[in-house]
């Protein structure tokens, strides 16, 4: 019988298994508004640095509680900063994978560029190759990026969706697993149009992937039900997860229920609520509500 090497069997769980992605990737600009939503307030850090090892914390305090674990989270999508911090004297990736069976994912976009013809780009990555080589060390299995879709332009479209498969043949390239996500954000005027020009882009793409290769993909719940559902069926699509948006927990879960095979990928949904002056019974108590009205929402199609 054959042994699956580490990516293997994180593949395989990616892949078979039920469960959702928790999005703990908060980087420099949204993590203040993390903080605040946590109940920590400005003045409570001087400089960067104190402030990324405040959010450490929070992060490590949800990674280690006792409702967060392999069984209903299939993987963590983390911040760069998180990924060189350690956890119970693991990196954080370690931690992961060998305490709780979470497959571990990195952010590694660095921001978005002004708008342009409805849409925003991603921003230049001129130390991506470093950067895929330290997540390989650290025994990441994939990343993610994200450009954002604020009109239903064509043009525009399609260069976010062309600028995504390109960054991601160099993730693939690396060993890693690229989660492509052109988010279309959630006020679009035109939202459905865009989702259509959107889905069309993203499958042209799709079919030019070279053989054996595949993605994942991140999409904000679209206007029409099941309208992804010819992406979840592609053969080079290895899962489809859905961000929160801006939503509300209770919003986002609703949304997501109508479209089956894709599972989700919250941020703000996911720790809503969650603060440091809880208990941490009060803590994991909330946290453990949370993963369970997420899990379901991801699996339990209505």
């Amino acid at each position: 019988m054959t042994t699956l090497s580490l990516k293997e069997q994180q593949q395989r769980k990616i892949r078979t298994q039920q469960g959702f992605l928790a999005a703990l990737d908060q980087s420099g600009g949204s993590t203040p508004k993390a903080l605040a939503a946590y109940g920590i307030k400005e003045n409570a850090w001087s400089n960067e640095d104190e402030m990324f090892a405040l959010v450490h914390q929070m992060r490590a305090r949800i990674i280690t509680s006792p409702s967060f674990n392999g069984d209903r989270v299939l993987g963590a999508i983390l911040f760069e900063g998180t990924m060189d911090r350690d956890i119970e004297d693991q990196s954080t990736a370690d931690y992961l994978w060998n305490k709780k069976r979470v497959v571990p994912f990195l952010k590694v976009d660095k921001g978005l560029a002004d708008e342009h013809d409805g849409v925003q780009l991603m921003k230049p990555m001129p130390n991506l190759p470093a950067l895929l080589n330290k997540a390989n060390a650290k025994h990441i299995f994939g990343t993610k990026m994200r450009s954002v879709v604020k009109q239903a332009n064509a043009a525009g479209i399609q260069a976010v969706v062309r600028q995504q498969f390109a960054v991601a043949a160099q993730i693939l390239a690396a060993g890693l697993m690229p989660i492509v996500e052109p988010e279309v954000d959630i006020h679009c005027p035109e939202k459905a149009g865009a989702e259509t020009l959107l889905k069309s882009a993203i499958a042209e793409n799709l079919n030019a992937l070279p053989a054996g290769r595949c993605v994942m993909l991140k999409l904000t719940p679209p206007e029409q039900d099941d309208f992804y559902i010819d992406l979840v069926q592609h053969p080079k699509v290895l899962k489809v997860v859905a961000l929160s948006g801006g939503y509300s927990r209770e919003e986002a879960d609703r949304r997501l229920r109508r479209h089956h095979g894709v599972v989700a990928s919250f941020s703000r949904a996911l720790t809503e609520g969650l603060s440091v002056q809880q208990t941490d019974g009060n803590f994991d108590a909330l946290l453990d509500s949370a993963i369970q009205s997420i899990y379901e929402a991801s699996v339990v199609k209505k």
